[in-house]
C-alpha cells in the first residue's frame, strides 16, 4: 500500500518494447485467421475429438498489410510446462495441449496473459496468489515469463469461494 499506483494505460511503451523483443527473438508471428474461420477450427476439432485449440496455421505465412491479424505468442510444441503451486502442488502441462494465444492486436494493444507477465516483472512481484480458475493461463504466462527472461514468480491458486477469482 505504500507503493505508487501502476497504470496499464501509462505503460503501453513497456509493452510495446516486450512486443519488439519478442518479434526479433522469433517468438510471434501475425494471425489473419477471421473469426469465422476460428469457429470452423474449433468444430473440426471437436468433431474429430481433438482440443478445440488454435492450430497455428498462420505459423510461417508472408506478412501482409491488406487484412488485419493479431499477434500469437508460438508457444513451444514439445516438452511440458510444469508449475509447482504452493496449493495445487506439481501441475504438468504438455505444451502440445497449449494454444498459441494471442497477446496484441494489430494496432500493438496487449492483452491480459501478455501485460500481467510484464508488469508484475516490472513490480518485481515474487508470489501471485489468485483464484483456481487462473490455473489455466499459468502455463501461458511461464513461458511468455522465461521468453521474456524474467523471473518466473511463485504461483498459489486457492479454491474458488463465492464464486470469486480475485
Amino acid at each position: 500500500p505504500d507503493e505508487e499506483l501502476v497504470y496499464q494505460s501509462k505503460r503501453t511503451e513497456a509493452y510495446t518494447e516486450a512486443l519488439e523483443k519478442l518479434k526479433a527473438d522469433g517468438k510471434v508471428y501475425k494471425c489473419y485467421c477471421t473469426p469465422d474461420e476460428r469457429k470452423q477450427m474449433r468444430d473440426e476439432a471437436i468433431e474429430a475429438g481433438r482440443p478445440a485449440l488454435y492450430d497455428g496455421r498462420c505459423d510461417g505465412k508472408p506478412d501482409r498489410d491488406d487484412i488485419p491479424f493479431v499477434w500469437r505468442f508460438r508457444m513451444p510444441k514439445e516438452g511440458e510446462t510444469v508449475l509447482e503451486d504452493l496449493v495445487q502442488g506439481r501441475v504438468v502441462t504438455p505444451n502440445n495441449e497449449i494454444e498459441d494465444l494471442v497477446i496484441a492486436r494489430a494496432d500493438g494493444s496487449p492483452l491480459y496473459n501478455f501485460v500481467v507477465v510484464i508488469d508484475d516483472a516490472a513490480m518485481g512481484i515474487t508470489h501471485v496468489v489468485r483464484g483456481k480458475d487462473h490455473l489455466t493461463n499459468t502455463p501461458k504466462q511461464i513461458q511468455i515469463y522465461e521468453a521474456l527472461g524474467y523471473d518466473v514468480p511463485q504461483f498459489a491458486h486457492l479454491p474458488l469461494i463465492l464464486g470469486l477469482s480475485k
